[in-house]
């Protein structure tokens, strides 16, 4: 396998060099990510999108999360980044068509990981049907959405669950109607900030 490379940063901003993927992990050096939200109009209302994170994944398996999201490597660009997007949900997305809402940092600590990153956030408004989605299964387990204004108010604490509908991806690869209420214990644990600053983003462009 092939060790991937990041660049790191300091608080500031500043670049201070490149390590491997585990070890800003590690050390919990600054690194940069590319976010990638999905929001959709229902009937006229707004939605947001998350992803289900596989049960293969090392860290935050089986919870829900930013619908596509990864690092950036050393020898990337922020419009490289789009790659997560096909990579993951099997959409094809060209970086235009992504509006951004900036750099947001944040960090998430845990016992043997430490997450330090300078968030690349976009949002791109949906025009693909559930059945479009063509989930990188190692990586993602399934797509949800909740109407915006519920996620809002689930993230500032006003509601302390959502409703989500959407689907997840058998072992053989069909695709399994979920709709069930989630609470935080099934969120990744971003800062709430972050998901603060995003929602504001989000409200900016579309009101």
């Amino acid at each position: 396998m092939i060790e991937e490379i990041v660049t790191t940063f300091d608080e500031q901003g500043n670049i201070t060099g490149t390590a491997s993927r585990d070890e800003v992990h590690r050390r919990g050096l600054w690194h940069e990510t590319f976010h990638c939200w999905f929001v959709g109009r229902q009937q006229g209302e707004l939605s947001i999108y998350l992803q289900l994170r596989s049960q293969q994944k090392r860290d935050y398996a089986g919870l829900l999360d930013i619908t596509a999201a990864g690092h950036l490597m050393a020898h990337e660009t922020v419009e490289d980044g789009v790659r997560e997007v096909q990579e993951e949900l099997g959409i094809p997305l060209a970086f235009a068509e992504l509006k951004p809402l900036g750099i947001i940092p944040y960090q998430m600590d845990s016992a043997g990981f430490i997450d330090r990153e300078r968030a690349h956030v976009f949002v791109y408004e949906n025009r693909y049907g559930f059945s479009d989605f063509i989930l990188q299964q190692e990586e993602v387990a399934g797509i949800v959405q909740a109407r915006f204004a519920d996620f809002r108010s689930f993230i500032t604490g006003a509601s302390r669950s959502l409703h989500v509908n959407g689907f997840r991806v058998t072992g053989s690869g069909e695709q399994v109607e979920l709709d069930e209420q989630v609470d935080f214990s099934q969120l990744v644990p971003h800062e709430r900030d972050y998901f603060v600053r995003v929602i504001e983003g989000i409200e900016a462009i579309y009101g």
